[in-house]
């Protein structure tokens, strides 16, 4: 009978489950996403504060950044390119699913402890934007500028389309994206953002962020920061 069904289902359609693990959230849970255990799951771990890998215990530098510094000075992120973070990456970027750059953006925001004056984000191809309908990295700026009440601009767009970094080599990735960007603003002045944060949704070899940290370094910008979702070790070789 329909009021039997109505018993039996009524609570469940009515208690807030948890995403992640699918669990009905507990009263004390207030994420609108994931409850408390799950959350455990993004929770921060030792990093180099420069190049935000992993390390035994946290450090501003490690010794890979003090033989070879990169061209910014802090990496914040997530998480690395692992579950839950990367799932949510994916579904992100190849299952239309971006409502999930509010979510992640939240979580990036809450780690961030000296943020920029300015937020940008690594551009798309028109190509490749026609064929998502939308830039994650954009979107992923402008939640992260939002929490943490920054502003937030579009300074570079690409103006070479390339294959996919994936499965590329640092050198190969490297020559890949040589020439592939340049500044979208050429009137941006650095006297009035001498702090600026370039975000992306993953970071591996740096390949990508390092060609924009050097518009950014030659326009006069003095100090560049990187905002990512997951930070992941490179690839061999």
């Amino acid at each position: 009978m329909l009021s039997d069904w109505l018993q039996k289902h009524t609570p469940r359609l009515v208690t807030p489950q948890c995403h992640l693990c699918k669990l009905d959230k507990q009263p004390d849970d207030h994420h609108p996403r994931w409850c408390g255990s799950c959350l455990k799951l993004f929770e921060l771990v030792p990093r180099c504060q420069r190049c935000g890998l992993k390390t035994v215990t946290a450090v501003e530098q490690c010794g890979e950044c003090l033989a070879n510094p990169p061209p910014w000075h802090r990496l914040y992120c997530v998480g690395d390119y692992t579950f839950p973070t990367a799932g949510y990456i994916q579904q992100m970027k190849y299952a239309d699913k971006f409502w999930f750059a509010r979510d992640l953006s939240t979580l990036l925001a809450s780690r961030i402890e000296e943020p920029a004056s300015l937020v940008t984000s690594v551009p798309l191809h028109w190509r490749r934007y026609f064929h998502r309908g939308f830039n994650q990295s954009q979107l992923l700026a402008r939640y992260t500028a939002q929490d943490l009440k920054l502003e937030h601009a579009v300074l570079f767009k690409r103006i070479r389309s390339t294959a996919s970094q994936q499965r590329l080599t640092k050198s190969a990735r490297k020559s890949n994206l040589k020439g592939a960007f340049a500044m979208k603003n050429t009137s941006f002045s650095a006297m009035d953002y001498s702090h600026v944060a370039i975000i992306d949704d993953v970071v591996t070899t740096g390949s990508t962020v390092y060609q924009l940290c050097q518009l950014l370094l030659e326009v006069g910008v003095k100090r560049i920061d990187i905002y990512c979702i997951c930070r992941t070790p490179e690839p061999s070789g």
